[in-house]
């Protein structure tokens, strides 16, 4: 086969391949899946940071914190109804994965919040972020940022 034959036929897995490969992450037994944050407007000074994460092991795992260059302050939060209210605080202790589970933060639920930022988000951008578990250890991820509203993850 030629040279150019065998380029024709790999071209395929090439442009279809890379993109979910550059997207997930993995660490230990964890694997973090389509990492992305929404746009911001100029003046806002908060925004989410969303995920999933698949424990392929046998033990639990906890994600405990994370850390990001795009804000002064970022914590592993979550959003419930406590009564008529929507509520959104600090997970305590930080969020369990559990053996075989895979957990998604995701709009109205656990999420990452960035506090304070340093800047607005731009869509189309990446956000770096560093998550931190508690026995993997800490991985740094991208989180592409789509637009302005988006209610989940278009990639």
């Amino acid at each position: 086969m030629t040279q150019r034959r065998l380029f024709l036929a790999a071209l395929p897995a090439l442009l279809f391949g890379l993109p979910a490969a550059a997207h997930d992450y993995k660490i230990g037994a964890l694997e973090i899946e389509h990492p992305w944050t929404r746009a911001t407007a100029p003046t806002a000074k908060t925004g989410g940071g969303f995920l999933t994460i698949t424990n392929k092991g046998t033990t639990p795992d906890r994600l405990i914190a994370a850390r990001s260059p795009v804000s002064l302050k970022v914590e592993v939060h979550e959003m419930k109804m406590d009564g008529s209210v929507m509520r959104m605080r600090e997970v305590d202790g930080g969020i369990e994965i559990p053996p075989g589970a895979t957990v998604t933060l995701k709009p109205g639920g656990y999420h990452i919040m960035f506090m304070e930022l340093k800047a607005p988000l731009a869509q189309g951008g990446k956000a770096p972020v560093t998550l931190v578990f508690e026995k993997a250890g800490s991985i740094d991820v991208e989180l592409k940022i789509e637009a302005l509203g988006a209610a989940s993850s278009k990639h």
